[in-house]
Order: C-alpha cells, then structure tokens, then sequence
C-alpha cells in the first residue's frame, strides 16, 4: 500500500512538472500581475566608515520605509537607522540623501513627477543623534541638497533658489526674478534636464559659503501647449518652453551667491560666445575655484574653464573639438592636488585622461579599440581608477581596475554578462551588479583590490525556477555581416523550433546614436513579450545598425547629419539577408519600434516596402523639425544649414511608398516627443490616400504607461502582429533550401 501510494505522488510530481513546463507566458503576466519582477538594492549608499552600506527597506506588513544599515563585512544588518513607522510626520518617504558627515538624513516624500528626471516632493531632515525631524519648508521644493558642513539646505521653488541655515531655521532666498516660462534660476530648463541628463543647475563649494547656479532665460524660447483632458468638463492646458531645432535657446548665465554678504555676482569667462550651452559646473577642491563647461551651439566644440570666483578671472584649461560632436558626460574628478580625471573621444574611442590642473595632459590612463563605459572613482590612497567597459566584447560588461599612471589593470568581474558595481568609500569592496540573457540579476560583494567573491547578497533564484516553469526560448547572440559591418544580433526562436519550416520574423530595433539593444543583460519588460511571441510561432531577431554605440566613435557618428539614412538601409539589408534563411518566410517580415525606434520602423515600412510586410510605430519622430535643439542638432545641425538631411529621411515625405500594413500610436501627453508627430504624419498619410490604424492614449507622456495602459497597448500590438503576419506557420520544406548567409554564430 505504502509503495502504491508513494507511486502515485511521484506520478502526481512528474505531471505537475510536465503541466508546469508548458505554461504560456501572457500580457497579464507581464504588464498586470508583474509575475516575472526582480528583486534588486534599492537606494544603495555607502557609508563613510567603508566598512557598512545602507539601503532603502519597505516593510509589506506595516506599509513603511527604513534605512537600513548593513555590514559588508558579515552583510548582517547592523541596525535600522530610520523608519517611517516611527515619524509621526511621514507615512513613507521614497528617497534619502545623507549629509557629508551622515549626522543628518534627508527624506522624501509626497514626490510627483515633472518631466523626465525632475520632481516636486515634500522633504525633511531627520537628525540621527538627536532623531529629530524638521521639515525643510511647507511647501513642495526641488532638489534640496546639503552644504559640505551640513549646515545649510540649498533648494529650488517657483523658479527661484532658496538656503535654509538648519542650525536657527532661517530660510533665505537667493534670487528673486524666477518666473513661469521666463527666468529659471538653479533648475534646469526643458531641453537641458531632457538631452544634458541634469535637474540640479546649483552647487556649494568647498567651504560651504558660495552657491554657483546657472540662470534660464526662456523669454525668447517658443512656446509648447498640449491640452490635457482629464475629467473636467473642459481641458485644461499645459504650456511649457519648447526649443524646437533651429529655434531659440534659453539664454543661459553663471552666476556666484556668497552666504557672506549676501550678493549674487556674475560670471563671465575670458571668450566671447555668440549661441552656447553650460551643460555642467563643478567646484573644485579650491572654494574659489569653480569648474565650468561650455559647448557652442553644433556640439562640436567643448571647453573647460577653471574660474577664480574671488577675481573674476578664468583660465581655458582644455578645449576639445570633434568633426561631429563631442558627448557630454559626468566624469570629471578633482584629485587633492587640482589634477583632474575627465573621459574623452579623441582618440576614436571612449578612453579615461589625467591631466594637470593647469590642463597639460599627464597621461592617457586607458587604450584600446573599446569603450569605457562607465567611470566609478579614484582611490587616492592606492592611485588607483576604478571602471566599466567592454574590453570583452561590446555586447558585454566588466569592472577594471588600473593605476593613474596606466599599469597593472586588473579585470576585477569574472562572469560573461553585464557587470555594474557600486564602490564602498574607502574602494576596499564593492558590490557587484552582475546579469546576462540567461541569469537574472545577482548582489555580490567582492574584494576592490583582487575582485574576489566574498559573500553572496542576493540572487533572483526564485524568478528563475518560476520562470523554468514557462514555455521559453533562448536568445541567441551573434553577428550580421550588413554594407560592410559586422552588426551585433539577437535571435529568439519557438521552443519548438524546426529548421524545415519557414517563420514569420519580427524585428525589434531602437537605433539611435550612441545605443544599444543587443547587449548579454537579463530580460527587460520587451524580452518577455517577444518570448510570448515566439511561443505563437514567430522568430525575433534584433540587429544595432551604424549609429549604434560601443564600438568606436567612427561607427557610432558615420550617420551624423543624415540620421535614418545609415541605420535604415542596415535595417532593411539585415532583414533582406535574414529573410534567405531557409526557415524565414521573406514575405512576413514586420519591424517595430518606440521614440527614435518609431521613426526608424516607420521608414523601415515606406523606403522598405518590397522587404517589410507590417511595422508599428510608438511614439515616434516623423520629422527631425518638430523636435529639440540640443538632442537634433547634435546631430543635425540645425535645419536652415542641413534641410536635406531633414527631409530625406524624414516619414512624413515618404508616404507615398507605403504598401504594407501600418500601426501608428502616441500618447497625447508627451511632452518629448510631441503628438504633433503623429498628426503630422497621419495628415500626410490621408493625403496620400494611404489605409492605416492608429491608436492614441489620452493624457499619456512618452512612456505610454498608468494602469491598464500598457496592457491595453501590447494587447493591440499583438493582435495587429497575428492579423499582418501570424497567417497559419508553414509546414512544408522549402522549395529551395538557402545556403547563402553572412551571419556569424
């Protein structure tokens, strides 16, 4: 009896993992029920003992925030800092940022979106000796951030920037002249935050008595509305200042506040700029010596300035300057000596320099045809830099380790994938970030100095059996032979998968400068969906064209002044030569994308038309003229000098073209890329007598999300991919098997 009933559960186990390994990946999974969700650090922060880290801890029972304090040593918690369960004040906070000697936390809460990187919240700082909590103001500000001493908050509201001395309450206001869709002063305008990646336009020097900020003209920007039509019975209407290409910038100054005698002084540098940006100032370790940057208006032409701020007198310590354009980034380290650290192209590829304080270049501390891809730090005591890059194939991530003057690199990461750490303050460990196509994201703390593994953090071993449960394919990486490049590629094919059948392929690309989608990371929202796909019976495959990034600034900047020429003739040729595959149906071929992909899928769709059977458009540019300056004529130039560029490649001048099936959707909301865009292209499209569907979201921005938004959208996607290219998959062989391909596994 014993032996049948112990037979019958073995049978009841091995049913439930046959049942379990055909489960179907569906839309709700993704986009509802958020089944295949990672575990990650929220919020990591390294102390500066370097011997502990914090986090940002939710707890489900109580619906409270903490930071928590860990060992990296024993990775035990050591103790709970704070938690909003026990503030009368704050239900919850989002955020935290410690001051330079972690007596005091800053916390946020209430936080509400602006645009893309910027927010309003309410803030609080809490004091860790004496667990008081004080708010900073009783209204919502942006982007408060500590003095050096501790002894000041510096914020913006209402386009003015305020200090408040914590130590007797006062707040006192720097500027007075801020005003809605005039003058900023301290935050960024629209196109900087968007295309320069920066919110925060003010800075304290070293001493905690100077406050540098940049100020915002936007008097002469044109002017952006979009109706917002919520619930109300009429809509209301959001105005914003929209540089478009070609048209007016804000009017950008840099100015001084010296918490002494209370004045905001100007500054101005040793050169006359007729039409320029300041997309980054830095204090250096001098308190009178303010590091500045500033870029002409074609961005190819980058100069840094070392400003005394006591004379007012400026040096031009670097100028660099490109046939096409200069990237800006946040790598620039001040050492103890003045000496700096900054990343640059000069030399085809992104490498790391040291140069003296004065601008003399020292030494060019990395070389090679890769990239570095990421710049974590110096440790003066060691001299030694830390970095990421793609020294081991550019679909791949490692962290290194080299001295200052350019010997002994080490590859600290040992596993094929991508690799991102997070440093401890005195760089005697870090905890690494480490995923690939087939492992979810791991936590690890490893040694600065050898790279070893010291202990495990955390792992996502539970979404990987649940996800072993499920019908999946593997993404094959490789490479595409196309106009003379060998292209990064991806490939998903059905589990089922027969080499004597033919598949319809979908193609998935984004393709815009600097980019990158092919790389060995663990699976985004997408890469859920195209297995989903597959499992219908389609192939995926995804291929980074010309213009894409990480693989020198040659490849990456041959498309400059004529974007979507070079990246859609590598689209279409890719698709030609995956499409002479014996087990593709070349006569089912679709393309998608989303912002610049949009663009990319729907010339794809016109100027490919014997290739490509469907595309679908999301959010897409349909003329480089409707959008920003900063991003367009980096690499554009402006419209009135390139308009050939601007209209040979633009969707809307090639309607006329269309023979296949088109989805074109925008949210209403964006204020990136505006709905303009698809009106616009919609209108060509009627005009041409063309048949196509569309979809808008109301009220939604860019990313097309908020409550069954997304749901609703890849629902539609899908259907519109089964009615164009999901006709009943072919069982007979070829007729003729294709032997030709330029693809290396």
């Amino acid at each position: 009896m014993k032996h049948l009933k112990l037979s019958f559960w073995i049978c009841v186990f091995i049913s439930s993992i046959t049942i379990a390994q055909i489960k179907e990946i569906t839309l709700e999974d993704i986009w509802k029920n958020r089944t295949f969700a990672t575990e990650y650090m929220d919020a990591l922060h390294s102390m500066s003992n370097g011997q502990q880290y914090s986090v940002l801890d939710f707890d489900r029972a109580t619906r409270s925030t903490s930071i928590d304090i860990y060992d990296y040593k024993t990775l035990k918690k050591v103790k709970t800092l704070v938690s909003s369960a026990n503030l009368d004040a704050i239900q919850y906070f989002s955020d935290y940022t410690f001051s330079k000697d972690e007596s005091m936390v800053l916390l946020a809460t209430n936080e509400e979106s602006i645009y893309r990187r910027s927010s309003l919240g309410n803030y609080y700082v809490y004091n860790v000796k004496t667990k008081a909590l004080n708010a900073v103001a009783d209204y919502k500000i942006q982007e408060p951030t500590f003095s050096p001493n501790g002894k000041f908050l510096a914020y913006g509201h209402e386009n003015n920037l305020f200090y408040k001395n914590l130590e007797t309450g006062e707040v006192f206001q720097i500027t007075t002249d801020g005003k809605k869709n005039e003058i900023i002063n301290g935050i960024t305008d629209w196109v900087y935050e968007e295309e320069f990646s920066f919110v925060r336009a003010f800075d304290w020097n070293a001493d905690s008595n100077k406050i540098a900020f940049i100020r915002f003209d936007e008097t002469e920007v044109p002017e952006f509305s979009m109706d917002v039509y919520g619930e109300t019975l009429y809509p209301d209407q959001q105005e914003f200042k929209y540089p478009k290409a070609g048209e007016a910038n804000s009017k950008v100054s840099l100015h001084v506040y010296n918490l002494n005698d209370k004045n905001v002084s100007n500054i101005e540098v040793d050169k006359t700029y007729n039409d320029f940006y300041i997309p980054r100032i830095k204090w250096t370790n001098e308190a009178d010596i303010l590091s500045a940057q500033y870029m002409n208006r074609h961005q190819n032409e980058l100069d840094l300035w070392m400003i005394n701020t006591d004379k007012n007198t400026s040096n031009l310590v670097l100028a660099e300057t490109d046939k096409a354009y200069i990237d800006v980034t946040f790598n620039l380290t001040f050492l103890k000596d003045n000496s700096f650290i900054w990343t640059s192209e000069k030399d085809g590829y992104n490498h790391i320099y040291h140069y003296g304080k004065t601008g003399k270049l020292i030494n060019q501390v990395t070389k090679g045809n890769w990239e570095v891809t990421d710049y974590y730090g110096y440790d003066e005591k060691e001299k030694v830099i830390f970095y990421q890059s793609v020294e081991n194939g550019s679909i791949n991530r490692d962290v290194y380790s080299i001295k200052l003057n350019g010997r002994n690199k080490k590859r600290l990461t040992k596993s094929e994938g991508t690799n991102n750490a997070s440093f401890s303050a005195d760089f005697s460990y870090f905890i690494n970030t480490f995923s690939s196509a087939t492992t979810p994201p791991e936590y690890s703390l490893n040694s600065a100095s050898s790279g070893n593994l010291i202990k495990s953090i955390k792992d996502n071993d539970i979404l990987a059996q649940k996800l072993s449960e499920y019908k999946t394919s593997e993404k094959e990486f490789s490479t595409i032979h196309v106009n003379g490049n060998d292209l990064n590629m991806w490939m998903i094919k059905p589990a089922n998968f027969d080499e004597n059948k033919q598949y319809p392929l979908f193609m998935y690309q984004y393709s815009g400068p600097g980019s990158q989608q092919v790389a060995n990371r663990w699976n985004r929202a997408d890469d859920y969906w195209y297995q989903m796909l597959a499992q219908k019976g389609y192939i995926i495959a995804c291929v980074d064209g010309r213009g894409t990034g990480f693989k020198g600034a040659n490849f990456k900047k041959v498309t400059q002044n004529e974007l979507g020429k070079y990246e859609v003739e590598d689209q279409i040729a890719a698709a030609k030569q995956l499409g002479e595959l014996p087990y593709i149906d070349a006569s089912r071929i679709g393309i998608w994308g989303w912002s610049f992909g949009g663009f990319m899928s729907s010339n794809c769709l016109f100027k490919g038309n014997d290739v490509f059977k469907m595309a679908i458009a999301v959010a897409p540019v349909t003329s480089w003229r409707f959008y920003d300056t900063i991003y367009t004529e980096r690499y554009m130039t402006t419209p009135q000098e390139n308009p050939s560029g601007y209209d040979e490649n633009s969707p809307i001048n090639h309607v006329d073209k269309l023979k296949g099936d088109f989805l074109l959707v925008h949210g209403t909301a964006d204020d990136n890329v505006h709905a303009q865009n698809a009106m616009r292209l919609t209108e060509a499209l009627i005009q041409a007598n063309k048949q196509f569907d569309w979809a808008m979201y109301p009220d939604k921005n860019h990313g097309i999300y908020g409550g069954n938004t997304r749901l609703h959208l890849y629902n539609k996607m899908t259907s519109f991919i089964d009615e164009n290219l999901g006709d009943k998959i072919k069982d007979e062989k070829p007729e003729e098997i294709k032997t030709k391909s330029n693809i290396k596994r």
